[in-house]
């Protein structure tokens, strides 16, 4: 669960986020989903669950007018979602806008939609990374995911090849056991270095 004293905060995407999410997605992929995409997975897609990542302070500010007026979203640190289809989780995008990597924002949103997939009784995981995308299956491989297979020239932009990634149990009780243990060490860490970025950062274009 997220700790109420992390200085971020995970919500479910909304439609007025997606300008903020667009920016993020053309600084992270080569082919940046669009904004139709967008549409459809938070408006027609049943099976889809999308969630973002803000500072507090910017979500606790729209609290007491932004809900009356939104003009534009909260600055967005970064995003994610998945597709549950029966009892399995697919995640389908990850990303931490640049100025922001490295300090442990992606795996705070893995564990979101992990611990989401959890409470609508997924029983495994799986996700499709770039065989050259080693910073992000080490995140992965944390959280249990291990190689199942290849998909060849599965990206577009250059006829790269995907590993398949999954995780075969994640409502077992040791991999829950696991997810609470990796969950607790990142809040701490959260916890110590986040206040002081978010002072730093939240003056950027996002």
């Amino acid at each position: 669960m997220i700790d109420d004293q992390l200085p971020y905060v995970i919500h479910p995407m909304r439609w007025e986020d997606v300008p903020a999410v667009m920016t993020i997605e053309r600084e992270s992929f080569p082919l940046p989903w669009s904004n139709y995409t967008y549409r459809h997975e938070l408006t027609e897609n049943t099976h889809s669950h999308y969630i973002v990542a803000r500072p507090r302070a910017e979500a606790s500010k729209r609290a007491w007018w932004r809900q009356f007026l939104w003009p534009a979203s909260p600055a967005i640190l970064g995003y994610g979602g998945f597709w549950l289809v029966a009892d399995e989780t697919h995640i389908s995008t990850l990303a931490v806008a640049p100025q922001w990597r490295g300090h442990g924002l992606g795996e705070l949103l893995l564990a979101a939609m992990i611990e989401q997939a959890l409470g609508m009784k997924a029983i495994m995981a799986t996700l499709e990374v770039r065989v050259s995308n080693t910073v992000a299956q080490r995140l992965y491989t944390k959280y249990g995911f291990v190689i199942t297979g290849t998909r060849p020239r599965y990206y577009r932009d250059n006829d790269e090849d995907a590993h398949i990634m999954t995780v075969e149990a994640i409502a077992s009780d040791g991999y829950t056991r696991q997810l609470a243990g990796l969950q607790a060490a990142l809040q701490a860490r959260l916890r110590s270095d986040g206040t002081e970025r978010i002072g730093q950062k939240t003056t950027a274009r996002l």
